[in-house]
């Protein structure tokens, strides 16, 4: 029996292009699914954080990995990097015009997630074919 073709809007207009909508969806899961790179910036949605208060409210984090991730995160063009000059110098983080535009859609994405997700995921099915 063949499945039938979802038509379900993606743009509202009854539209759907397959290719270019999995393309988007995976270029932005690759990078918003990078582990802490949501959670930085959800953290950053509250205003602006120097590096170690910033760590210390991603708890878990280390330095190096927190140094690549902003340093990725402003490359997208999701935060900006902001030396206020001293002495002594401060560095801040806030988010970007994008990165506060990205904030409702990431609210919306946790939301859907605690309704549906359960807390832990299912352990992997071991040997064979799960």
């Amino acid at each position: 029996m063949e499945e039938a073709e979802d038509t379900r809007s993606i743009d509202g207009i009854g539209q759907h292009h397959p290719a270019a909508c999995d393309g988007a969806l995976i270029k932005a899961f690759s990078f918003l699914g990078k582990r802490w790179n949501g959670v930085i910036l959800a953290t950053l949605q509250h205003g602006p954080l120097g590096f170690a208060e910033l760590r210390r409210a991603v708890d878990g984090i280390s330095d190096s990995v927190l140094s690549e991730r902003l340093s990725e995160l402003s490359a997208a063009g999701l935060t900006l990097r902001e030396v206020e000059p001293g002495p002594p110098v401060t560095v801040r983080y806030r988010l970007s015009l994008d990165g506060t535009a990205l904030m409702p859609i990431l609210g919306e994405l946790a939301g859907w997630a605690s309704r549906h997700l359960p807390e832990t995921a299912p352990a992997a099915p071991r040997g064979g074919r799960g």
